[in-house]
């Protein structure tokens, strides 16, 4: 199933990672997952949150740039091996991963990932045909 992520554009800047944070935080936004990615001027703060509508709404109405997208949350083996072979699933039928990011709980056994695909219909598709366990929201508010 896929998952919305949040993207948030924020300047590269002292304290505006920490602005956006604290609207969540006071907006009672729960932080699944994050990984933000910089450049000299900007960064994106992508994060799985508990609530997208609402973790919206607070950051726009603290003027910034927010935008969600389509990613697969994905349970892997937590062994050396496992990522690899979940990314070969993939490159086996030529779906491109556009980025990933992992995150953990104390209530699996499991790595997790983020990850956003060229095709998520077909990297879907691939990954449930080697039964790989693709999570829901649901399973997400529940770790």
């Amino acid at each position: 199933m896929k998952i919305q992520q949040i993207s948030v554009f924020i300047e590269n800047k002292e304290g505006r990672l920490k602005k956006a944070i604290d609207v969540l935080s006071k907006a009672g936004i729960n932080i699944r997952a994050l990984s933000i990615a910089d450049t000299s001027k900007f960064g994106i703060l992508r994060l799985i949150v508990s609530d997208n509508k609402k973790a919206k709404e607070a950051l726009e109405s603290n003027k910034f740039v927010v935008k969600e997208n389509d990613v697969l949350v994905v349970e892997i083996p937590d062994h050396p091996d496992g990522l690899n072979t979940i990314l070969g699933y993939l490159d086996d039928d030529k779906i491109n991963v556009e980025y990933i990011y992992a995150f953990v709980s104390n209530k699996t056994d499991e790595a997790i990932v983020v990850m956003k695909l060229e095709n998520i219909e077909e990297g879907m598709k691939a990954l449930k045909e080697h039964n790989a366990k693709i999570l829901t929201l649901e399973d997400i508010k529940n770790l």
